[in-house]
């Protein structure tokens, strides 16, 4: 039966990326399930399938338990394009549907809603596969909800195989399926590995040294990114570590490697040259064709990314990209109330990225004939052939803005105004398409990672409107999302939240208050972050070893209990609580949550040279920097603070905490600092001050 099962597993694994338009009411539908009372677009989307689907919750599970019957566990999030796709083959199949709700009690899980769910029964396929696992996850699980065996993406008639082996394995082998259950069960309590490091920390900048080499030598120094065929996602965290490591220690391979990643990034086809913001990976190994699904977490990690970028290098590639991209963000992910929605889909009418391409026939149809629109195809890759499939193009940068005006023997300032205006044409053009589908709901945590990217972007161009959005949804998640205990909600769509957040919406939401605190000098901002650390102790971390549960000790229990350790497309939630540990352990003069933060690192070391991908262990090694060259304290004081605040926050400085303002208010940091009728920068470490100057000039030489 194990051998069967693994076959099975084997055969049909493979990475899929994923998509879906929101259902209607239950009048003029076929079929209702009770999934129509969810708030989740992905649910929604199911909701009139003839598959019996439930929400993940007491309901089904007691079900299942009653009725002895096998569990299936679909996975997947709106912007998913092969979720669609088995939704239509399979799951809006009355025959399909007849099997499922016979033999299985189904449940449809939105995997951005819980995360918690997800990483159970991801980890369950990839033990039973040995990798290769995607979206739509689909598992296989006893009543009480073990699993014993998961999938990606099936098509229909290998999906009705899978559900008849299982349905006679039920009633004929039903002693190995408990045998499987039991070795997947320990396999998924034991793939988060840490134990207390109680020996001496031994953070060193030879060490550091070493993983940064691999670093560059894991890094695609001709392409961008981390070396490896297809696909390549963008890492914003590994990228970071390259700035902040050049930044300590001026290395010209990490330099090279992280700029040719942002360059290509920025001229190639994952990102909207029409509209702004990044897709979520490149489906080859040049940037060029996009999986076309946007993610807020991506394109908030990104604007950070670039804005730090532009502090570094000025180079104005980088605040085009921040800048569009800000104004996609603004324009199409933003509430009224303030809140980020989560992701736009890859899909319209049917269509992986018909949105976006373009033939050739359709921008003069769009543009006329003209030299502009020579010129604009020639700037874009544009061909009568197309660069993608079908004669579509993907628009992407492949030669430079200087070898394109000498083509058509114009100046760039020329080439560029006519490029800005074929672009304004073309928008009018695309807006009148089928939009692809938006998931508005908001996530605590991803709301975090994009108020953190328009922190960023204030502190680099100073562009007012950019700080003002900060705070509205910095407002909008205290308001909507956090409780006057400090617990927060996951989240919020049409007034209604009704799940407990995880540990990357505690991490995520504190860092962005700190970053909140750097642009305004409020101290609540603070306040709140640390009212959100002290729930999260409470309640999330693991005495034993010092790291933190992803889920609350509020929450119903899974199967297991699990951790979150490495950094992936988005910082794991272990690293990111560190951060925020170390930061506001900082400003709040906290000595013990930094020796928190301290330990949670010391007990991760071993692992960053785990096959050779420091990459995966990014945010980790950012703060490894700081413990090896401990942060500079930047206070600001006096009636000129916010000016001279906005001068120095153009400068990339990543190893300084900003603070100041004009009263001293409650920091310890502060006090003693306020001179009347002066304003003063005081440049300091560990509380000891140098002399403090007025001009900002001389402060950076402190450095």
């Amino acid at each position: 039966m194990k051998k069967s099962l693994t076959l099975i597993a084997i055969a049909c694994l493979f990475v899929i990326a994923c998509k879906s338009p929101q259902a209607g009411s239950s009048s003029n539908h076929e079929y209702t399930n009770a999934l129509v009372n969810e708030s989740s677009p992905y649910l929604l989307q199911h909701a009139h399938n003839p598959v019996n689907w439930y929400p993940w919750g007491k309901e089904a599970l007691e079900k299942a338990k009653a009725e002895d019957k096998l569990i299936i566990i679909s996975i997947g999030y709106a912007a998913c394009h092969w979720c669609h796709v088995m939704e239509h083959e399979s799951f809006e199949d009355s025959l399909v549907a007849a099997v499922m709700n016979e033999h299985f009690v189904s449940i449809k899980v939105d995997r951005e809603e819980r995360p918690d769910v997800d990483d159970v029964y991801m980890t369950a396929c990839q033990l039973a596969s040995g990798g290769g696992c995607g979206w739509p996850l689909n598992a296989i699980a006893l009543p009480d909800s073990r699993p014993v065996w998961a999938g990606t993406y099936f098509p229909k008639k290998k999906w009705i195989e899978v559900l008849e082996y299982f349905k006679k394995a039920k009633e004929e082998d039903k002693e190995n399926l408990e045998k499987y259950a039991d070795q997947l069960e320990d396999g998924i309590k034991n793939t988060d590995n840490i134990t207390f490091n109680g020996a001496d920390q031994n953070f060193s900048e030879v060490a550091l040294a070493e993983w940064m080499n691999s670093f560059a030598e894991n890094a695609d120094t001709k392409k961008g990114g981390i070396r490896r065929k297809a696909p390549k996602f963008p890492m914003p965290a590994a990228w970071e570590l390259g700035l902040k490591w050049n930044h300590y220690k001026p290395d010209a391979d990490v330099m090279k490697a992280t700029s040719v990643m942002l360059d290509n990034m920025a001229n190639g086809g994952i990102y909207d040259h029409l509209g702004g913001g990044f897709a979520r990976y490149s489906v080859d190994d040049e940037w060029h064709v996009p999986h076309f699904e946007k993610m807020l977490y991506d394109n908030g990690q990104l604007v950070s990314l670039y804005s730090h970028a532009y502090q570094a290098t000025k180079n104005p590639l980088y605040k085009k990209t921040v800048e569009e991209t800000l104004e996609y963000i603004k324009r199409e992910m933003t509430d009224a109330s303030g809140g980020f929605y989560s992701s736009l889909d890859a899909d319209s009418e049917g269509e992986e990225g018909k949105f976006y391409v373009w033939t050739k026939e359709e921008i003069v149809a769009a543009l006329g004939e003209s030299p502009m629109t020579e010129q604009f195809n020639a700037f874009y890759d544009v061909s009568k052939k197309g660069n993608w499939e079908h004669g579509k193009n993907v628009l992407r940068r492949q030669k430079t803005t200087a070898e394109v005006a000498k083509k058509f023997s114009v100046s760039e300032e020329a080439l560029l105004k006519n490029i800005a205006s074929a672009k304004s044409k073309l928008m009018a053009t695309r807006d009148k398409r089928v939009r692809p589908g938006l998931d508005d709901k908001v996530l605590t945590a991803w709301n975090g990672l994009m108020l953190t990217g328009y922190c960023d972007a204030y502190r680099a161009f100073g562009n007012e409107d950019f700080r003002q959005i900060a705070i509205k949804n910095g407002e909008f998640l205290v308001k909507n999302m956090m409780q006057s205990d400090g617990r927060l909600n996951r989240n919020y769509k049409d007034g209604k939240s009704v799940i407990n957040a995880f540990l990357d919406d505690y991490a995520a939401a504190a860092n962005a208050f700190v970053a909140l605190y750097e642009i305004t000098f409020d101290e609540k901002w603070l306040d709140h972050g640390t009212k959100l650390l002290d729930y999260a102790i409470t309640h999330f971390k693991d005495e034993k070893t010092g790291m933190f549960f992803y889920t609350s000790d509020q929450d119903e229990g899974l199967i297991a209990r699990k951790m979150e350790l490495p950094d992936n497309v988005i910082p794991g939630s272990n690293s990111m609580m560190a951060r925020a540990l170390f930061a506001l352990g900082t400003y709040q003069y906290k000595p013990e949550w930094k020796e928190m933060s301290t330990q949670m690192l010391h007990n991760m070391q071993s692992k960053f040279g785990e096959g050779g991908e420091a990459a995966f262990y990014a945010n980790w090694l950012q703060l490894m920097l700081d413990q090896v060259n401990p942060p500079y304290e930047v206070a600001i004081m006096g009636d000129d603070s916010e000016k001279l605040r906005k001068e120095i926050s153009t400068e990339f400085i990543p190893n300084a905490f900003l603070l100041g303002g004009t009263a001293e208010g409650n920091l310890e940091l502060l006090k003693d600092k306020l001179l009347e009728g002066e304003t003063r920068i005081y440049v300091c470490q560990n509380k000891v001050c140098k002399f403090p100057v007025s001009e900002v000039k001389k402060a950076l030489e402190m450095f």
